[in-house]
């Protein structure tokens, strides 16, 4: 008798199992070249501006050091003519500890759509973040390398360096933010209160202004125009 091999939900890993991982095929230019190992690293993509549209050049790049969380699961609602609709809107940070973060917003009806979305959103937002010292050069890289500044609208968030076993002082959830972002030891001021999903997009501003060529020392300028 032949078996009957199953198919949709009832498939093995269909529902909760491990499927089997697919191989990437590249959609974009940018795509193959990071398969052909034309580009070796996120910082060429960032330092040449290129925009990443898929999620997988992420993973080939940090792989299983890349993790996610979910930072805040809210509702939101809109009225329509035949009344409110709700949906809910999912924060995700994501980041590998190490020197890259990206922050993913997402709006659904579902929320295990929302996070899905988020996480893959949050994926084509990762930058690299530049990290320095505070006073003398110890170790490795800690906190932020200079005073940052972030603001969104009435908003307005500042990065300061801190000492070594500081440990960042922010609140809760923006520190999960920046501690996945690989920074250890950070002052934060804001001066204004706000709602934390506003908070969160800028935190994230500033880190993502600490790779701005403005910022960068004369040492980092050579090799940035030695990569052009």
């Amino acid at each position: 008798m032949t078996p009957v091999q199953l198919e949709g939900p009832e498939a093995p890993g269909a529902r909760g199992g491990k499927a089997e991982d697919k191989e990437w095929l590249p959609v974009t230019k940018l795509g193959r070249l990071v398969k052909g190992m034309k580009i070796k690293s996120l910082e060429e993509i960032y330092l040449f501006s290129l925009p990443i549209k898929e999620s997988d050049i992420t993973d080939f790049f940090l792989g299983m050091s890349l993790k996610d969380e979910v930072l805040k699961i809210m509702p939101v609602q809109k009225q329509m003519r035949a009344g409110p609709r709700t949906r809910f809107k999912v924060f995700v940070a994501i980041g590998d500890y190490n020197g890259h973060g990206g922050l993913g917003i997402k709006c659904s009806k579902e929320v295990a759509t929302a996070i899905r979305g988020a996480i893959i959103l949050a994926k084509l937002s990762i930058v690299p973040v530049r990290r320095g010292y505070w006073g003398n050069k110890i170790g490795k890289p800690h906190t932020v390398p200079c005073k940052v500044t972030g603001r969104c609208g009435s908003v307005l968030v500042r990065l300061i360096p801190a000492s070594r076993g500081t440990g960042i002082v922010s609140a809760p959830v923006p520190k999960k933010l920046l501690l996945m972002a690989g920074i250890d030891d950070c002052y934060t001021s804001t001066p204004s209160k706000k709602a934390i999903g506003m908070t969160m997009i800028i935190k994230f501003c500033p880190v993502f202004n600490s790779f701005n060529p403005l910022f960068l020392q004369p040492k980092k300028m050579e090799e940035r125009k030695q990569l052009v």
